[in-house]
């Protein structure tokens, strides 16, 4: 993956780490800019579109969680990549950071290293996604999907936003329907990490996708859970157009 031009926002209020990501990026090949509350955050992304975002929880204006949720509530940045910092070893907030759209997590201290490799592995995924041949627009259900601007369209007319991890993960009960996923293959898809449980990881991306879908009924109707074996995508898929 070329790092040529590509772009991130972070918003930290800890001066050091600031300093320290835009010079470890930069000569990584990021163009970087670095944010220290939530409005001027928003203000940034608003001027211009970034490849991907960096949201430390604790911000002397606003949390992190709710920077996350704005992103994801506009359809021009929604499908970027988002990793939260937090300093907190409870586990509640890399499960809140997940289920309000973030793609990675990564507790503090942490190594530029690393999350320059978790950077690199976000990105890719995107242009893989991006780049996947096929029928552009994939029918199921009630729903279509456009795999080419990652748009899920119900037959109602509402347009239903998807972050780059729901969209990986919806593209991959597609491409496979009617066959059971296992929680490694569905793991890989959705970027789950340690120290949260694999299984936790799997299950919150699952649930997440089934609010998305309106397959909110018990059992659920669309993706069905088979015990002891991973999910199954209840439908047939069909090409559109």
């Amino acid at each position: 993956m070329s790092t040529v031009s590509k772009s991130i926002l972070m918003v930290d209020d800890d001066h050091d780490i600031c300093e320290l990501l835009q010079t470890y990026l930069s000569r990584a090949g990021f163009q970087v800019r670095a944010e220290r509350d939530g409005r001027s955050f928003r203000q940034s992304l608003e001027a211009q579109p970034y490849d991907l975002a960096i949201l430390d929880v604790m911000l002397p204006d606003e949390d992190g969680f709710s920077l996350c949720r704005w992103v994801r509530q506009h359809p021009q940045h929604a499908r970027m990549p988002i990793i939260m910092l937090t300093a907190s070893s409870d586990e509640t907030d890399r499960v809140i950071g997940l289920e309000l759209g973030a793609d990675d997590y990564m507790g503090k201290p942490f190594g530029p290293r690393e999350l320059l490799a978790r950077i690199k592995a976000l990105l890719r995924r995107t242009e893989f996604a991006q780049a996947q041949p096929g029928n552009a627009i994939l029918g199921f259900d009630d729903w279509r999907l456009d795999t080419t601007s990652h748009r899920l369209y119900h037959r109602d007319g509402e347009e239903v936003i998807l972050t780059g991890a729901d969209f990986a993960l919806l593209k991959l009960f597609l491409d496979h329907p009617q066959q059971i996923l296992d929680r490694d293959t569905i793991g890989n898809a959705t970027r789950g990490r340690e120290p949260m449980p694999l299984d936790r990881i799997v299950d919150m991306a699952v649930s997440r996708l089934r609010q998305r879908l309106r397959d909110t009924e018990k059992p659920p109707r669309l993706i069905r859970t088979v015990r002891g074996s991973g999910y199954l995508l209840a439908t047939h898929v069909r090409p559109v157009g």
